[in-house]
């Protein structure tokens, strides 16, 4: 928060709809008819029409503004928003700079709520997304036979560019609805599926997908360990059995940071990210030409927030943000590197370090005898042709050393 102390309530939060003032409760107009301050988009000043207050549009970047509306604190004061403007609005800007003792909200119906409304869909069972913004690739992980999905855009060549990516995965069949200017004069309805979908939209849109996924579709799968055919690598990449086994052990929870030191694909970052929408990593990768394929396999998967440090460790590692997680999964003979990482670790952080190398299983095997921690054997074999016949081909057996800081005295 950046102010110190708390005034009684003074700014409102207006959601207003394509409608204007005839769809706002009488609340909503006491409010504005009180405000000697308005502050919202050109679009929503212009739905209101003209007003006693003194009116202020908000520049780009909008947050740049917002002292403009500080400057009034104590006065009555609105900001008009879109809808609900705590549902991807601009409520959430507001609650960075003030408590929400002081602040009174009045939403109108949000776009996902209209959009609900008119397809007949219920709101809990959609995916709720804004690609306002945000990169489309974002709707990977949501693409799953049977889904449906509601997207802001406010970008009228976006649905055409979904369709294309729908039809390029093999989702040609999904249907495709896109609402446009919901709730005023100008409302408009384009159905259509992915394959035939054309048409230019209004900028003011919401897209809603029912996903239908053909033979062969490329698939997402909801658990770890994605096929490794999904990811851009050169083989150095985190194998899909010891994946599964490697994202078990550093166990994900909710809004949790990973470093992922050598981090070759990125893979074990990436699916740690679609564990939850809140979780966060950053991918530490020496090679110039494996952190630019992290980015590209972590905008593909749909976690296009993946950070990406092109250094060495440990002098990368300076100045991250703390970890509640690490995985080494190459790089780990580096000098100081697992001690670097140690170090870096709050009380209550997991470590997780693969080996394949001797040199680095004994390594692991000594600080196992000196700290503890769990150390397991990882041996995979997969059957594969031997002339006519077939056997077991086996991969290079992982060591995987795991240990919780607080577990050491």
């Amino acid at each position: 928060m950046s102010a110190p102390a708390s005034h009684p309530v003074w700014l409102t939060l207006v959601g207003i709809g394509e409608d204007g003032l005839d769809g706002l409760s009488p609340a909503a107009r006491r409010a504005l008819e009180q405000a000697e301050f308005l502050a919202g988009g050109a679009r929503h000043l212009a739905l209101l029409g003209q007003t006693r207050a003194q009116t202020f549009a908000w520049p780009s970047p909008m947050e740049a503004g917002f002292a403009e509306v500080l400057a009034r604190r104590g006065r009555p004061t609105c900001i008009l928003a879109s809808g609900d403007p705590f549902h991807y609005g601009v409520g959430a800007m507001a609650m960075r700079h003030l408590p929400a003792s002081e602040m009174m909200c009045l939403p109108a119906p949000s776009a996902f709520s209209l959009t609900c409304a008119r397809l007949g869909w219920a709101q809990q069972d959609c995916a709720l997304l804004s690609l306002h913004g945000r990169p489309m690739e974002r709707l990977a992980p949501h693409l799953q036979p049977g889904a449906r999905i509601l997207a802001l855009t406010w970008d009228g060549q976006t649905p055409r560019k979904v369709a294309e990516r729908l039809v390029a995965l093999g989702m040609g069949r999904s249907r495709m609805v896109v609402c446009e200017a919901m709730g005023g004069p100008r409302e408009r309805r384009i159905e259509a599926l992915a394959v035939d979908f054309k048409d230019e939209v209004d900028a003011l849109n919401t897209l809603a997908i029912e996903v239908v996924a053909d033979r062969g579709a490329r698939i997402m799968p909801l658990a770890s360990g994605l096929p490794d055919e999904l990811f851009e690598h050169d083989n150095q990449i985190t194998k899909r059995e010891v994946r599964a086994i490697t994202l078990s052990t550093l166990a994900p929870r909710r809004g949790e940071l990973l470093w992922d030191i050598g981090a070759g694909s990125g893979s074990i970052s990436i699916e740690w990210m679609l564990r939850h929408p809140s979780n966060r990593a950053i991918a530490i990768e020496t090679r110039a030409d494996r952190a630019a394929r992290i980015g590209r396999n972590a905008m593909e998967l749909g976690v296009p927030e993946l950070r990406v440090v092109e250094g060495a460790a440990p002098e990368a590692l300076a100045g991250l943000p703390t970890p509640d997680a690490i995985f080494i999964g190459g790089g780990g003979t580096d000098a100081g590197v697992l001690d670097a990482a140690w170090a870096a670790l709050p009380e209550g952080g997991r470590l997780v370090v693969n080996a394949v190398t001797l040199e680095t299983q004994s390594d692991l095997m000594r600080r196992h005898v000196a700290m503890g921690g769990e150390l397991t054997k990882i041996e995979i074999a997969r059957a594969d042709g031997v002339g006519p016949f077939h056997g077991w081909r086996a991969a290079m057996p992982v060591m995987q050393w795991s240990i919780v800081k607080e577990s050491v005295s």
